[in-house]
This record gives C-alpha cells, structure tokens and sequence, in this order.
C-alpha cells in the first residue's frame, strides 16, 4: 500500500483530468455544439433556394453536410447539393458545394456558397440565369440575352421529334440545355480546359456507361455556336439530343465510332447534303490516297488533337452508319446500336448484320472511294 502522502502526489496532476472526464471532455461539447449550430444553420438556410433562382423549376432543393471545418468565429461545411429540374429530371442531380458561415453574436450564419474544390461550377454560379421554356426544351443561360436562349430553344424543339423520329427506343423526349457566356465558361461546367472546346458548337454531359438521369445536359459552347450556319446549328443540337435520347443504350461496349456515328446520322437524316460536302476533311484524304485502314478507333475522338484528325473521325463515322441504314437498313442500324451497349461488337455485327467486322470495314473503304471521289 502506498504512504498516503504518496498517493496524494499521484493523484493530484490527474484531478483535471478525471474532472474534463465528469464533464464530458474539457472543450470537446463546446466543439461539439459548436459543429451542431453550424450544421442547423446550413440546414435552415438551405430549406428553400435562394431568391435569385426562382427562375429556375428546382425541385428537392437540399444540402447534405458532409464534413465541417472551423476556425474560429469563421467555418466552412462541405456539402452535397441536391436537386432536380421539375419535369426534366428523374433522378437528383448532384454538386460538391462549400459554405462558408461565420458566428456573430452568438449564431452562426451563413456568408455565402460555391463549388468545392475539385467540383464543377453551378450555371448559376457564373452569373443570374435567364430561363427559356420550349415544347420540348428548357433552356438556361448564363451572360445570355433572352433572344439567343429562346432560338436555341426553337431550334431544340425541332430537333427532339427529329430524334425520336429516327430512335425509337423509350427515352424522355426533351432536354435541358445550358448556355454560359463563353467557352471558357463552357469548360468550367464540364471540368474541362476550354482548349479542348474551342471551336465546337455544343457537347453533352454524362458519361456513357452512366443510367439516363439528370447528368444528361447539352451545353452551349456560345462563341462556336453563333460561328455556325443556320443548317450547322441544326446539326449540332440534333447531334447531341440523340446521345440524350440514346444514353439508356450506350454503355462503355458501345464503340465512339458508332455513337457519335449514329447520332451524326439522325442529324443528317434528312438533309440534302452529299458525303462529299458533308465529309470535306475525309474526301481530301481519300483523294490523296489516304484510305482509313479501319473503323475511327475510340482515341481518335478526343478533345484539344488535331483538328482535322477529328474532323475525319466523325465524318468516317457517320458515313460508316450511313452505309449500315442504306444497305442493311435503318431498323437494322437501331438494332446493332442497341446489341453493342449490351453484348461483344461481334457479336453484334453478326446478329443485326449477318457481317463481321471485317466484311463492314471492306464495305465501308467502297463507299468511301465511291462517295468521296
């Protein structure tokens, strides 16, 4: 047993601590409720969307606090933004967000909202949207006066019964497009570098192995777009509303060569036309004797490389499709596009074509020699 006077030694430096322990922690509730309050302030504010986008039909408005970081009287909450575009989304839409919040007087309040680090920009986060309803189109834009948005937005609406026309596959028939105020804004959207935009007229979001849902999003890339001609702006917005309509067929099997083939197809479905206008950058390289020796492989699709390298990309693409409806037909083309989202290109082929991918490739270098020369 150990001298009382001893024993007082060893306990005496552990009397705060056994009292931090009675009390829960010294300093820990303060912290605790600290992050509470900021959490309940988070949650207050973000009940309802703030005024400025009233505009906007959002619907299921909510932040989710994934993490708070405080120092201070100042914090910042990471959170998870949820919402949907009424009678456009089936699905929440999601975005990485930062709130900043700083207590006064007791209670924390919020100070303001963006992206997270790492996270694309909200369309709103570049400045006050103005909204453009069509039949089958909304249409939000960014820096953009109310008579842009509302032809792109008749121009949309010819483009979705022009799509559904050509796919018959179930899909939600209208679409949401976005339109920033430059192409730098564009990039910020998508995450991009606005390099790789430059020059195009629109793009859609989504990756092709996602389920259909709200990621599904036509953007504008405004600079490249207002360079178009009346026919290049219809060709591009009926382009990219096929990928909206084909996404629940599109899977990570599907090759670029077919998608973007197929949906260049349905953008030229009913136009005059000629492979040889429509297919410039390929027909000089046919004439050169510069046959492609294959189908455009999926790398020969990437944004910011040569120009005309895409260019030939595409146009091979949509020529390889439009050989596929001419000779097999066009139910047989819907059909090889479904069979290769689900099973081996091969197989594919075999089984909507009764070809294997050689026999198509051989079929497709005639009709290049063919059309283009």
């Amino acid at each position: 047993m150990l001298p009382v006077r001893r024993a007082l030694v060893r306990i005496l430096p552990l009397l705060p601590l056994l009292l931090c322990g009675l009390l829960a922690g010294c300093g820990a509730p303060s912290a605790d409720r600290a992050e509470q309050h900021i959490r309940q302030a988070v949650a207050a504010w973000s009940r309802t969307p703030p005024p400025r986008l009233a505009p906007i039909p959002l619907e299921g408005w909510a932040y989710e606090v994934t993490a708070v970081r405080r120092s201070g009287a100042a914090a910042t909450a990471r959170a998870q933004l949820h919402y949907r575009l009424a009678g456009y989304d089936a699905a929440p839409a999601g975005s990485g967000r930062e709130v900043q919040l700083r207590e006064t007087g007791g209670r924390w309040r919020v100070t303001g909202d963006r992206a997270a680090p790492g996270a694309p920009p909200q369309l709103w986060d570049q400045g006050p949207v103005t909204v453009v309803r069509g039949s089958y189109a909304l249409v939000l834009g960014a820096g953009q006066s109310q008579a842009a948005l509302s032809a792109i937005a008749a121009e949309a609406d010819r483009a979705v019964p022009a799509v559904t026309a050509a796919w018959p596959g179930a899909w939600a028939r209208r679409v949401v497009v976005l339109v920033p105020g430059s192409v730098d804004g564009m990039a910020a959207l998508l995450g991009r570098p606005a390099a790789e935009y430059r020059g195009m007229g629109a793009v859609t979001t989504g990756r092709v192995d996602a389920a259909p849902g709200p990621a599904d999003r036509v953007v504008i890339n405004p600079e490249g777009y207002a360079q178009l001609s009346a026919a290049g702006r219809s060709i591009v917005l009926t382009h990219e509303v096929t990928h909206v309509a084909t996404r629940a067929a599109t899977s990570a099997r599907t090759p670029l060569w077919l998608s973007e083939g197929f949906a260049d197809w349905v953008a030229y479905r009913t136009s005059d036309e000629t492979p040889a206008q429509a297919a410039p950058a390929l027909g000089r390289a046919v004439r050169r004797g510069e046959l492609p020796g294959d189908l455009p492989a999926d790398e020969a699709f990437a944004f910011g490389g040569d120009p005309e390298a895409l260019a030939r990309a595409y146009e091979g693409a949509w020529l390889a499709c439009r050989l596929i409806a001419g000779r097999w037909g066009e139910a047989a083309l819907v059909e090889l596009y479904g069979r290769a989202g689900r099973e081996p290109l091969p197989a594919a082929l075999d089984a909507a074509l009764g070809v294997d991918r050689a026999g198509l490739t051989k079929a497709w270098q005639e009709a290049l020699r063919t059309s283009l020369r």
